[in-house]
């Protein structure tokens, strides 16, 4: 295709143009070409390549070459890792001239330029689409003559005294949890100016194998903001439902709760990573900071902390300028490696961890955090990691024979993992839940728990862990405010609902648990427990139908089949309650201890009861953590076997 230079441009080099468009679009984009080069510019595009022209340069030198990176936005394009990453690049250089083919709006991050549509354009190089189009670039490629109010970039971002000002909120509503105002101090609550959300960042690196690094980065990335006491950041359950979104940054910050989203992309090549980063004002949906980093994996390290510390930066000046403290940023307090090995290792097993799917891939991760440790015998959030895999390993899928031996490796890493980083909310808060369900030291696990409340005040699992924690063992108010804390930071984790349910169960608000084990099961409908804890509270309720509906829901059989033994006997059901005890002692035995206890108790046998219960107390059945406040135990409230058994477990 031949270059005609218009006479303005004879004698001088011609503005150099890199188009972006995917192959899906190529019939719209060569009119658009066309244009251009009948205008005298010069333009790159694939189309070339094809067609046998020899350019001595790469793809990439072009698009650092270029002065003007146009971008052609549709349907396609914007799920194109190639166009995503050309844009960026643009923007990067401050080169960038958005084109939609088709009214689509581009990807999260590119939405503060304005955007030039040719959807309606019909072909003639003379039309004022066109004309719009040669003044924008006329704009990014430096030409005194071209009217500068064309493509600037919207900057209506907030002041600092604005943005820690800034409102809006969420609130969620009555009729959706269906409980008082007081309930977690979640209604009428607004946005804090200092709370950010960490999406997911894309992995650009055309394998999806390699997905594990890029969320794995982003949540290194979030926990080292989680890390800055003035910062709030969104819990990464929640985030990662935006991992792929089309809503616009307002709303994604609206239904996070946040005033500010960070974004971005992974490309990994070797032992060469590219990443791109974004920081996106929630209330105006525009950039306030955004760069790219081209470094060996080795330096992944490095990137961390600076992309933190520019964030961080950005979002605490306000405080700083007004006399606050301003944040240690590299506080060590993340139990961290800077072994790249080590690191890898330890992406791939919090990627197996996050599946909760079955022994066998808890058993995966577990292996891959052994590796971690291999590689670096200090990694404490590996040996964190390793502790957390097998309390759950033996939560879910363990005999009773195998209790103490893995709760006693549990124990083992999460005290390394805490001699190695004390400050390390999250190892403090494991070792109280291994000390807490796993060994039943609830005396012990006391101390691992306050800490890590100090140390993790933005972490919404270490609250939800200290929430439980304090439910069972009476602690109500504190565990009513620690919630609040955790859901306001996950406000769409399933987990988080069910966790807040049982803090209600646990003291006797019954009608007002229902609603939130509800929504938990709304986000995620196989949620375990869920059923069952609703049956529970219908039970306490003298509703024996409901329960009974929500019990043949419930997944765990070791959940389902001590309830139906005990509301079928309510119901007269004489044959159904003693079937499901059969069946619940024939397939878990003494692993079941606890829920047979349960039932003995709701039928009245109390001296089987308290023997059961003795028998979960010997072996380290985990129900045993539930006694204190269980309705389902309260035939034995007053006997004074089950009074000393109390107060042998730890209860005070």
């Amino acid at each position: 295709m031949t270059i005609e230079v218009s006479p303005k441009d004879q004698g001088q080099t011609p503005t150099r143009i890199f188009l972006s468009y995917t192959r899906q679009d190529r019939v719209r984009a060569e009119p658009i070409i066309k244009a251009l080069e009948t205008a005298g510019y010069r333009v790159w595009w694939d189309g070339l390549l094809d067609g046998g022209v020899a350019f001595s340069t790469t793809t990439e030198d072009e698009l650092e070459g270029a002065d003007a990176v146009v971008v052609l936005w549709s349907k396609t394009s914007v799920a194109s890792h190639w166009v995503l990453d050309e844009a960026t690049r643009g923007r990067e250089r401050g080169k960038l001239v958005p084109v939609t083919l088709d009214g689509t709006f581009p990807p999260l991050g590119f939405r503060q330029y304005q955007l030039l549509d040719l959807s309606k354009w019909r072909g003639s190089p003379a039309a004022a689409e066109i004309s719009n189009l040669l003044r924008a670039i006329g704009v990014v490629a430096g030409q005194a003559d071209a009217p500068a109010r064309v493509l600037q970039p919207t900057r209506q971002g907030l002041s600092r005294r604005a943005m820690f000002a800034a409102g809006g909120g969420i609130a969620v509503s009555a009729t959706l949890l269906g409980f008082g105002a007081w309930k977690f101090g979640l209604f009428g609550s607004h946005v804090d100016g200092n709370s950010v959300a960490v999406i997911p960042f894309k992995n650009l690196s055309g394998s999806a194998d390699q997905s594990y690094f890029s969320d794995g980065l982003s949540e290194e990335m979030r926990s080292a903001l989680a890390r800055i006491s003035l910062l709030k950041v969104a819990a990464p359950t929640s985030s990662i439902k935006f991992r792929d979104h089309v809503e616009d940054a307002k709303t994604v910050a609206r239904r996070l709760g946040v005033a500010f989203l960070l974004e971005g992309s992974v490309r990994r090549s070797g032992d060469v990573v590219r990443i791109a980063a974004e920081l996106i004002d929630g209330t105006t949906g525009f950039s306030r900071w955004a760069n790219s980093f081209d470094r060996t994996i080795k330096d992944i390290f490095a990137v961390q902390s600076e992309i933190a510390n520019a964030v961080a930066s950005a979002l605490v000046e306000e405080v700083a300028a007004d006399g606050g403290q301003a944040p240690n940023l590299e506080a060590p307090t993340s139990g961290g490696t800077h072994n790249v090995a080590a690191f890898d290792a330890y992406l791939r097993g919090k990627a197996l961890y996050s599946l909760h799917a079955d022994e066998k891939t808890y058993r995966e991760a577990l292996a891959q955090f052994d590796a971690a440790i291999a590689e670096d015998p200090k990694y404490a959030a590996a040996y964190s990691a390793r502790a957390r895999s097998l309390t759950s390993i033996a939560n879910q899928y363990a005999t009773a024979d195998q209790f103490i031996a893995l709760y006693g490796e549990a124990e083992a890493a999460a005290r390394k993992a805490v001699s190695l980083a004390p400050r390390y909310a999250d190892a403090q808060s494991t070792l109280g839940v291994v000390l807490f369900q796993g060994k039943l030291d609830f005396r012990g696990a006391r101390q691992p728990f306050e800490v890590s409340r100090r140390l993790g005040p933005g972490d919404a699992n270490v609250l939800a862990r200290f929430a439980t924690f304090c439910s069972a063992v009476g602690r109500f108010n504190e565990a009513t405010e620690s919630m609040s804390r955790a859901l306001k930071l996950d406000p769409l984790n399933p987990a988080m609902y069910n966790s807040a349910g049982f803090v209600q169960y646990s003291a006797r608000r019954f009608a007002q648990a229902i609603p939130l084990y509800k929504k938990a099961l709304e986000l995620n409908s196989k949620l375990p427990f869920a059923h069952a804890s609703i049956g529970n509270c219908y039970f306490a309720l003298n509703k024996f139908q409901d329960a009974r509906a929500e019990y043949l829901l419930e997944p765990l059989d070791v959940l389902r089949l001590p309830a139906i033994a005990i509301v079928a006997r309510k119901l007269g059901n004489e044959a159904e309650a003693q079937d499901a005890l059969k069946r619940l002692t024939s397939d878990r035995g003494e692993g079941a201890s606890y829920q047979q206890a349960q039932v003995k108790s709701q039928w009245g046998e109390l001296p089987g009861a308290l023997e059961k219960l003795e028998e979960a107390a010997r072996i380290g059945d985990t129900g045993i953590t539930n006694m204190r406040n269980d309705p389902m135990l309260d035939p034995l409230r007053q006997n004074p076997r089950f009074i000393r058994l109390l107060k042998q477990v730890g209860f005070d």
